[in-house]
């Protein structure tokens, strides 16, 4: 009987995890996308993001944040053999659940015929100044 081995992702363009952790990990014919945010690859900076001289956020662009964070996530399945229309399960972590309505009307611009389940919760907090994660599950093409 064959083992399966869990194979590690690393995407060259999506931003570096902030921890020690894979962008994903494919395991027989799923890819695992771990929690991935807005912040772009190059800068390392939040789309919207507004902070104050003190450190403390003054705004951000809840929009912005979440086309990021699907264009890193489309970014990551392509390295790994996928895409958007392969999407599995969807959870999405909102750092005020006021910005449902403008996340759910971007998310549905990239998922426009194929509906993933999808689970969206509101959290207390999110590393790095973001205001939106996600993490999918897909299927290998």
């Amino acid at each position: 009987m064959e083992k399966y081995k869990v194979e590690p992702v690393f995407c060259p363009e999506a931003p570096n995890p902030l921890g020690n952790y894979s962008h994903a990990v494919i395991y027989e014919n799923l890819i695992y996308v771990s929690g991935i945010a807005s912040r772009d690859f190059v800068t390392n900076q939040v789309p919207g993001l507004v902070m104050e001289e003190d450190g403390r956020k003054r705004s951000y662009d809840i929009r912005l944040e979440t086309q990021a964070t699907l264009e890193n996530i489309k970014k990551i399945l392509i390295a790994a053999g996928s895409d958007l229309e392969h999407v599995i399960e969807v959870n999405a972590f909102l750092l005020d659940m006021r910005d449902f309505k403008v996340y759910n009307e971007v998310f549905a611009s990239y998922f426009p015929s194929h509906r993933p389940a999808r689970t969206t919760i509101g959290v207390a907090g999110l590393p790095g100044n973001i205001a939106i994660e996600m993490k999918v599950i897909a299927a290998k093409k």
